[in-house]
Parts: C-alpha cells; structure tokens; sequence
C-alpha cells in the first residue's frame, strides 16, 4: 500500500492550497461577520446566499477546480478516493472551501449518488445542475420520533401507487433546507414489501422540494446558530405525489445506495476534520508563543508542551488511519472496508473535538468566541460524532465484525 500523492493528486492540493490562500482566507472572517450581523435567525424566508460566495464559485471552476470529489474524469476531477483525500484534508481549513470548489456535503454525496445509480432521466435532470453549481439539494433520513441511528426504524413511507409514488412522513435535521438554491430532496423512505429482508423495505426517492405537500416546519439551531444560509431544518411530506421513476435504482435499492454514498462520504468528512485540527494546533503555538502569564510564555505552562506533542501525535495517526480506509476503498470497495470507515468516523472527530478544546483552553474567551474558527471548528466535530451514524453504532459495527472472526454472532 502507498499513501504518498499522486503526481496528480499533488498537484491538485496545491492549486487548491493556492487558491484558497489567495481568494478565500483573505475575505472568509469578514464573510462570516457579515452574515451573523444579518440577525436573521430562524426565519429562512429571508436568507440569501452572499454574491461573494458565487463569484468564488465562479473563480474556482474557471480554474478547474471543480467537482474534484467525482471520480470520474469528464464530469470531475477523476482522483481516486485516495487522492481526493488529501484534497479535502486542505479544504478542512477552510469553512466556506468546500462548497467553492463544489465539494460540500450533502451535495457531493447526493452528486455521486446519481452519478453511481440515477437513470439518464434523473442524471440530465438533476445531476448536471448540480455538478454546474446552479442548484442544491438536500438529503432527508433523520426522523424526530424513532432512534434514526437504526435505519430500520424509519417509519416515513414512500408506496407506489399505479404509476406514482406517494411520500408521507416528517424528516428532522436535513442539512441545506434553508438554502434557497435547494431544490431537490433525497428521501430514504420505507417501502413495504412482504416478500422483501430486512434491509430491502427501504427505498431512495427523488421529491423536488417545490411539489405539493412539501411543507418546510422550521430551522434546528446548533449551539445556537442557525448555520445560515445553509440551515439544517425539519420537513412534512403530506401525501407528496411524484411519479415511480423518481425511485434511485428502483424500490428497495435504499440500503444498497446507502452504504455507497456514505463510504467516501466518510473519507471526505474524516479528512476535513483532519485539516481543521492542524489549524487548531497551529493556533494554540501562536498563542501559547505569543502571549505569556506569571513570567513565561503560555507554551510553556501547564502541561502545554505536551499537549502540542499529544495533538501532533493524534492528527498523524488520524490521517494514516484515514488514508489506510481511503486506500481500501478504493482497492476492495465499501463491504470489505467496513471496519476501516467506522473506525475512522469514531477516530477523526474526537480527534478534532479534543485538540480543539485544548486550543479554545489556551486562547481564553477569545476561543470561543467568532474571532477565531475554534467555536466552529468544535461545534462541526461534535455534530459529526452524530451525523452519518453515532460513534456507538460505529463501535457497534466494528466490534461485530471482530467478534466474527472468532466465530461469535450478534
């Protein structure tokens, strides 16, 4: 196995290094001030997305650096999951790089999903406004009244009905809801089929967030912010009416897609945490050797030396472990790679969530507040110990599959 990049690969982080030093640091403090000073809280209807972030869009795909997630060489950039794994890890540092470059979840998961599975009717309608960055889409699985950590529980339903589907049911904490570009749905609905496992009942249906019965309930706030524009919201489907081929791969097929998009997905996620732990770090030395109490600079008080080593010790080993995962993906594919991605959607968050409160600890009331990234650096790494499947069914997973090797069943 080798992790060194790619010529190709090398090259893509720096040109993305490149233009997220020379285009996006420079203006991304002042972008986040400026939409917090808007005071629009909760009330969607009057977010807008800031011209600043499409004239950085515009700037990133004129330079070919667009898609870069896709590994298809037409449509994106054609790394590989490894490759691109290195990519993500630089636009970690960055909040608002991801979605410059047309790399941000939940889009990137949903894009590969009709890349992968979606009929040509489904890729020309939806897939290539996507990849052109004129729309957004959200995608819907998370129920407020059943653990969503077991899929299975999901009691939204999605029945066919002659030559249309109908869609009922209440989604909580879909990601991109208060975006006003966001279009399109992916819903992960129940259903029924008598004939069908466990794991066959559940289906993936294309619903254009304009149909009728759609009804957008609220905004959630995390840790108080509404994540403006971009929101993460509760939804109804009241008997929302959309034709069978709206069906990804057919009805049944939602579990087999699932674990498709949420393979890289997971890399994506575990390298960026990895690229906003090395800003953590970088921020609690300049701290710590820039600022001194009871006559010695604050790195060197406290145990904070150690901390420094302890932290470069968890960041390398979260990468390794990242990459070892990226680099089974892509050689044997997702099922063989299970313990790897669940170890790594366990590992890179914490990891994230702990040097981060160290930094925060050493800069003072300043860590938490907006005048560094730290408070958002943390409030992302506890929400990623939830999102994509809680650390315990992470843990869950692996244990089971060690278990197995030694003959033990669940």
């Amino acid at each position: 196995m080798q992790f060194s990049p790619s010529v190709k690969s090398a090259e893509y982080v720096e040109r993305v290094r490149a233009f997220i030093a020379e285009h996006i640091a420079p203006v991304e403090a002042a972008h986040w001030r400026a939409l917090r000073a808007q005071h629009h809280g909760g009330d969607w209807s009057t977010w807008r997305v800031p011209p600043l972030v499409e004239e950085l869009k515009a700037k990133a795909k004129a330079a070919g650096l667009w898609n870069l997630f896709l590994p298809d060489d037409t449509l994106g950039a054609g790394l590989s999951t490894l490759e691109y794994a290195l990519v993500a890890e630089e636009t970690g540092r960055s909040f608002l790089a991801p979605e410059v470059f047309n790399c941000n979840a939940p889009d990137s998961g949903n894009m590969e999903v009709l890349w992968r599975y979606g009929s040509a009717a489904q890729k020309a309608r939806w897939l290539t406004p996507l990849l052109n960055g004129e729309i957004r889409s959200v995608f819907a699985m998370t129920e407020p009244d059943v653990a969503s950590s077991d899929a299975t529980n999901i009691e939204a339903t999605a029945v066919v009905e002659g030559d249309t589907i109908r869609v009922r049911g209440r989604k909580h904490w879909i990601s991109g809801l208060g975006d006003p570009r966001a279009k399109i749905a992916i819903v992960m609905a129940k259903t029924p089929d008598a004939q069908a496992g466990r794991h066959h009942q559940h289906s993936m249906v294309l619903v254009p967030l304009a149909a009728r019965g759609v009804s957008i309930k609220r905004m959630q706030s995390v840790f108080g912010d509404h994540d403006e524009p971009h929101g993460h919201g509760e939804v109804e489907f009241d008997d929302v009416i959309v034709p069978v081929d709206h069906f990804i791969q057919g009805p049944g097929a939602g579990f087999e897609i699932a674990q498709g998009r949420l393979g890289p997905g997971r890399i994506h996620h575990c390298m960026r945490c990895i690229g906003a732990a090395e800003v953590a770090l970088e921020l609690m030395i300049k701290r710590g050797a820039s600022r001194s109490a009871f006559g010695k600079p604050l790195i060197q008080l406290g145990g904070n030396r150690e901390r420094i080593a302890e932290a470069r010790i968890a960041i390398d080993q979260a990468r390794l472990l990242t990459l070892f995962a990226a680099w089974k993906l892509d050689d044997v594919g997702a099922l063989a790679a299970l313990t790897e991605i669940s170890a790594i959607k366990v590992v890179a968050p914490r990891m994230l969530q702990k040097i981060v409160d160290e930094a925060i600890q050493l800069h003072g009331g300043i860590g938490i507040s907006d005048d560094t990234p730290l408070a958002g650096f943390f409030a992302q790494a506890r929400a990623l110990r939830l999102a994509d499947g809680p650390d315990e069914v992470h843990l869950g997973m692996i244990a089971r599959l060690e278990l197995g090797k030694h003959g033990i069943s669940r």
